[in-house]
């Protein structure tokens, strides 16, 4: 079974602001499997879905959230798979807020964090942890590489 990538995010409103990480996945042929679940408002969810997301195949998790962005850091402290964190912009603090609550795990459940709305690149980061292992998403990720250096 080849690995795919969930995407999860904390609010449908998130939906819009997160659609790079699918679209780059689905550019470079990795399932991404999208659904909406709060660490707040759902975390039952969040926790069953974790539990499982190894055997349902999946190789890394990338969460969305805003503010509070917590989901990235109870998704990471239920899972060894790679976790990486997308804060969102929003709030009195513009993404800032989020940022700080992503970024600064306690040592031990690390979260890998892209900029502020960095959708893409955290499909692009999920795509590289596949492509230790897949051959030829390391081809791809290079020709997008020389690609986007104009040769």
């Amino acid at each position: 079974m080849s690995l795919r990538v969930a995407v999860i995010m904390g609010s449908s409103s998130d939906e819009d602001t997160m659609a790079p990480a699918r679209i780059t996945l689905e550019q470079f042929g990795v399932e991404c499997h999208w659904e909406v679940m709060s660490a707040h408002r759902t975390p039952e969810k969040v926790r069953k879905f974790v539990a499982g997301a190894r055997d349902a195949g999946f190789g890394a998790i990338i969460c969305g959230a805003g503010m509070a962005a917590h989901l990235a850091g109870a998704t990471a402290a239920q899972t060894t798979l790679p976790v990486i964190g997308v804060p969102l912009a929003g709030g009195a603090l513009n993404g800032v807020d989020s940022l700080y609550s992503t970024v600064q795990m306690p040592k031990g459940i690390p979260v890998a964090t892209v900029a502020i709305n960095g959708a893409m690149n955290a499909a692009l980061l999920a795509i590289q942890i596949l492509a230790v292992t897949d051959a030829g998403l390391a081809e791809k990720l290079a020709a997008h590489r020389a690609e986007m250096a104009g040769g």
